[in-house]
């Protein structure tokens, strides 16, 4: 629904923040509503340009999330995360609190460029088999 009727309208730099919880299994629960995370997305232009979140660091936290990834996985969603216990074991080692943003040159590009397609400003594309 965000992407239908929202995301066309976010013409002028928009931070649109604290995202439900299932869309970010990584990152930290909000800290004034448990069903919401630390995290936001960067738009320009009616074009997501970057992500970031607070870094989940509760090991028993992050289990619980990734058992329920797990589970949505076998009932059929394909982006759902896979349990990774190195990843908890290092949670149980300590990890400080951490962040981090992650934007998209390609989508940046496309913004500066004019372009029209992302296949116009990234580097390699994929290119299809000649039958």
């Amino acid at each position: 629904m965000f992407d239908e009727r929202v995301e066309e309208s976010l013409i002028e730099p928009t931070f649109v923040m604290d995202m439900p919880r299932d869309i970010s299994p990584l990152a930290k629960t909000h800290r004034s509503n448990p069903r919401l995370v630390e995290h936001f997305d960067a738009y320009l232009g009616t074009m997501e340009i970057g992500c970031a979140y607070s870094e989940l660091s509760n090991p028993l936290e992050q289990r619980e999330r990734f058992e329920a990834e797990v589970a949505a996985r076998e009932n059929g969603d394909d982006e759902a995360q896979m349990l990774d216990e190195d990843f908890i074991c290092a949670l149980e080692n300590g990890f400080p609190p951490s962040g981090g943003m992650g934007m998209g040159i390609d989508r940046l590009s496309i913004l500066l460029t004019g372009a029209e397609t992302i296949r116009d400003v990234i580097a390699f594309p994929t290119l299809r088999k000649k039958d």
